[in-house]
């Protein structure tokens, strides 16, 4: 009786709380209002913290431990959107190991938050917001330029969310998994190679849509010396057509807004027109 008593005892003594499936999709969904209270001094802390709240909860009964849990997430961190999800999924991982007795420590937690955020936030503007978004917006202009109609804007909103939502989701599931090894990514060059690969990518496409929707065309026969080289006009086109989108880029690299850049490009069409040079 006495040692059936001693090992129930012991049996409670290596009972801890531990996050249930409920936990994650609630994290999940919260996951989407990280960027609503955004702030200057600290960016997305009350975001980030706000997304824990669910597991802290679960993984904290007394009220100091829960206190203090947040207030090592309100401490600053910013990250692109999309990829915060797998740092949230690394932290719950050691935030359980923490409830759980282990010897994790709050500043290791900030660690590793710090060095996950930079590298994640490096990768995730220009593969997500620099390549997947336009090339998936220029796919959606292209179905209404060619007669789809609503079609294009549905295609753009099923996909983008698709993709960014199934992404989040199985980015929390595997830093949760994998914990702080998701970190030897960091130094295995995987990282560069993506970003490198989006980029290329992204050129590819940019130079795809010039050659299908960027057009300058131009009737050189109008002026006398270009009267018997009519077939440069084609070739003539697509060099203005390729200058013309650099020009625009290079535009906003200097940060001149688009709608300066819109209204230069009505100015040169109207100069164009009026010269008789550009034809419509």
């Amino acid at each position: 009786m006495g040692q059936h008593l001693t090992d129930n005892h012991q049996k409670n003594l290596n009972q801890h709380p531990q996050l249930q499936p409920g936990d994650f999709i609630s994290i999940f969904w919260r996951s989407g209002f990280e960027q609503a209270s955004w702030n200057y001094e600290r960016m997305q802390n009350l975001g980030f913290a706000f997304i824990l709240s669910p597991a802290i909860k679960r993984l904290y009964p007394n009220k100091a431990d829960r206190i203090s849990a947040m207030k090592r997430h309100l401490l600053f961190f910013n990250t692109s959107p999309i990829m915060q999800s797998l740092v949230t999924g690394v932290v719950l991982n050691l935030e359980e190991q923490k409830a759980a007795g282990k010897p994790i420590s709050t500043s290791e937690i900030t660690s590793v938050k710090t060095a996950m955020m930079g590298p994640l936030g490096g990768i995730g503007d220009p593969v997500w917001n620099g390549t997947i978004r336009p090339v998936l917006s220029a796919l959606a202009a292209s179905l209404v330029l060619s007669g789809y109609g609503i079609w294009g804007p549905i295609l753009f909103f099923v996909a983008w969310n698709g993709l960014r939502l199934s992404f989040r989701y199985q980015a929390q599931k595997l830093g949760y998994a994998r914990g702080t090894d998701i970190i030897n990514l960091f130094s295995s060059g995987v990282l560069k190679v993506i970003t490198k690969a989006s980029a290329a990518f992204g050129m590819f496409m940019v130079g795809v849509f010039i050659a299908k929707w960027v057009r300058v065309d131009f009737d050189l026969g109008r002026i006398h010396i270009f009267q018997h080289m009519a077939w440069l006009n084609a070739y003539v086109s697509a060099l203005a057509a390729l200058l013309l989108t650099m020009m625009c880029l290079w535009l906003i690299r200097l940060r001149v807004t688009p709608i300066w850049i819109i209204l230069l490009l009505f100015v040169l069409g109207l100069i164009g027109y009026a010269g008789g040079v550009i034809v419509v």
